[in-house]
Order: structure tokens, then C-alpha cells, then sequence
């Protein structure tokens, strides 16, 4: 009992003490003060995901088609605008992509630059209404791990990064998620649509392509800051490193069972059974670990089902 006194004990005295190197810059933005609402927020998208399909069971799924139509243009241009300030800020602040250490100065441009961090960090967070809208449309199947792994450690560990690097090399793999963000949710906001739409959206597979180039980018940066000895955390570099190792065994886990196994699904379908589209609607992944938001179920797999009776609930 007196060690798990001394941990934490310890631990508490080690979270005051990185409060002193903290940004202080960031201290009074919202959410970014204190750990505690961040945690509230994730702990809620938890609980919500274990009570939302128990109070979705034995109901109609919700459509929801006009909601989904302006959330993902919505993502389009909160995705654009991050982009675009980090991309000019860096730009006008003369960052490097080697090496950029992170300057708490008040500097307008190194401002700005933490502004656009906070808006991703906060875009992370709502985020978590992908998942919401998976549940309020019954697409359970879509809940897979890498879609809660992804969505609830990106807004829960960005807290870290705004706490006390909001600048310098962390504008890198923002920028270049954001703008990856841009295509991902134009394919969802086109796809919500309907079929009409949805025929010609045939980029899905390289959208996941270029999720797993990113990772791959991200740690050959990082790799290359540790190499240069650049004066940037060191702890922070080698934590990316890793959390992006499990996104590239998750996506090409995701990749292989979505497209190299695909064939052998389709053939050992029955004739006159085809599957809806030609596609697997759900076989996106996004960089937050997202399938497509307006997935419909194969005609294979509901041929041999009982339609329920009534419609579906609409916005």
C-alpha cells in the first residue's frame, strides 16, 4: 500500500513540475488548462459506446442523410482552414521541415501557428461524432478496433502536444493529416448522397494508400529530427515513432483483409448475388480509422434476412 502512496505521490509531483515547462501561451485556450475535460470527453465517447448500441437495439436505425451531408463538408472546411494556417504561418514563420524547434515567443506567426494546432486538437475531438452517427445508424460492423483506437487516443494524447509543444515540429504531421482530412471527409459528404454518387467515387482504396504513406512519412521525419539531433523533445519523437508502428500494423492488417482478400469473397459468392454496387461500402479506412459513414449492407448478405417492418427514422 505505501508504494501505490509513493507512485502516486511521485506522479503528482512530476505532472507539477511539467506544468512549469508548460506553454504558457495555450494555459487560458479552451480545454487546454487542465487534463480533466479532455478525459471527461473521452471517458463519454467510452461509455457512449457501450450504452449507445443497447439503446439502439430493438429500434429503427436513424438515416440521417442531410445531417451526414453537412457534418463531412463541414470537417472539409475546418480540415482546409487548419491546413491552409499552418501551412502560411509556417511559411511566413520560415519553419524548416528537417528541424524546427518550438519558439513560445508571441511572435504572430508562432501564434498563429498554435491556433491551427489547437483547431486540430479540437477537430480530433469531434470527431468522436463519427462514431456517433455509426451507432445512430446500427452500422455497428463499422466499430472495429482501429476506428475507436484511433479516435480515442489522437484527441486524448493532442492534449499533450498543445500542453507543451504547440508549434515547432508538430505543424508536420498536422498539416499533412489535415489535408489528408480534406479528401477523406469530400469522399464521405459525395458518398452520403446515395448511389447516384456513390458509383463514381472509385478513390476510395488510394485515400487508405496515402493514410499509410503518411504514417510511413511521419516516422522517416521523425527518424531524420533524431538523426540531425534537433532540439525538439526527444521523448515526444520516439512516442510518435511508436504510436505510428501500430497505425501501419493496423491499416495494413485493414489493407490486406479489405482489398488483397476481396476476390476470393466475391467468387465464393453465389450467382445472381452480387454485392451492393460492386463494393464493399465499408471497406474505407480513414486516418481515424473511419469505414465510409453511409455503407450499405452487401445483397448477399441481406437476401437471406427478414426485412424489418417500418421505415427508417429520417432527420
Amino acid at each position: 500500500m505505501d508504494i501505490i502512496k509513493h507512485i502516486i505521490k511521485d506522479t503528482v509531483e512530476f505532472y507539477k513540475w511539467s506544468l512549469t515547462i508548460a506553454d504558457k501561451r495555450v494555459q487560458k485556450w479552451p480545454l487546454t488548462d487542465s487534463p480533466l475535460p479532455t478525459l471527461a470527453i473521452s471517458s463519454s465517447y467510452l461509455l457512449f459506446l457501450w450504452l449507445g448500441p443497447k439503446y439502439m437495439q430493438g429500434r429503427e436505425p436513424f438515416q440521417l442523410r442531410k445531417t451526414l451531408i453537412v457534418y463531412n463538408f463541414s470537417m472539409v472546411i475546418l480540415n482546409f482552414f487548419i491546413f491552409k494556417e499552418l501551412f502560411l504561418a509556417a511559411r511566413a514563420a520560415n519553419y524548416s521541415y528537417i528541424c524546427q524547434p518550438v519558439d513560445y515567443s508571441d511572435d504572430p506567426n508562432e501564434v498563429r501557428v498554435a491556433a491551427a494546432l489547437w483547431w486540430y486538437f479540437i477537430s480530433k475531438g469531434v470527431e468522436y461524432l463519427d462514431t456517433v452517427f455509426f451507432i445512430l445508424r446500427k452500422k455497428f460492423s463499422q466499430i472495429s478496433f482501429l476506428h475507436v483506437y484511433h479516435h480515442c487516443t489522437m484527441f486524448t494524447l493532442w492534449w499533450i502536444g498543445i500542453k507543451w509543444v504547440a508549434g515547432g515540429q508538430s505543424f508536420f504531421g498536422a498539416h499533412m493529416n489535415a489535408a489528408i482530412h480534406v479528401l477523406m471527409y469530400l469522399y464521405y459528404g459525395l458518398a452520403a448522397f446515395g448511389p447516384k454518387i456513390q458509383k463514381y467515387l472509385w478513390w476510395k482504396k488510394y485515400l487508405t494508400i496515402i493514410q499509410m504513406i503518411q504514417f510511413h512519412v511521419t516516422i522517416g521525419h521523425t527518424a531524420l529530427s533524431l538523426y540531425s539531433d534537433c532540439p525538439f523533445p526527444k521523448w515526444m519523437h520516439w512516442c510518435l515513432i511508436g504510436y505510428a508502428l501500430t497505425f501501419i500494423i493496423l491499416f495494413g492488417n485493414f489493407y490486406y483483409q479489405t482489398y488483397r482478400r476481396q476476390p476470393r469473397r466475391e467468387t465464393a459468392a453465389k450467382p445472381g448475388k452480387a454485392l451492393h454496387n460492386g463494393a464493399f461500402y465499408g471497406a474505407l479506412a480513414s486516418s481515424n480509422g473511419n469505414a465510409g459513414k453511409t455503407d450499405e449492407k452487401p445483397a448477399a448478405a441481406e437476401s437471406g434476412r427478414r426485412k424489418r417492418k417500418g421505415r427508417a427514422k429520417r432527420d
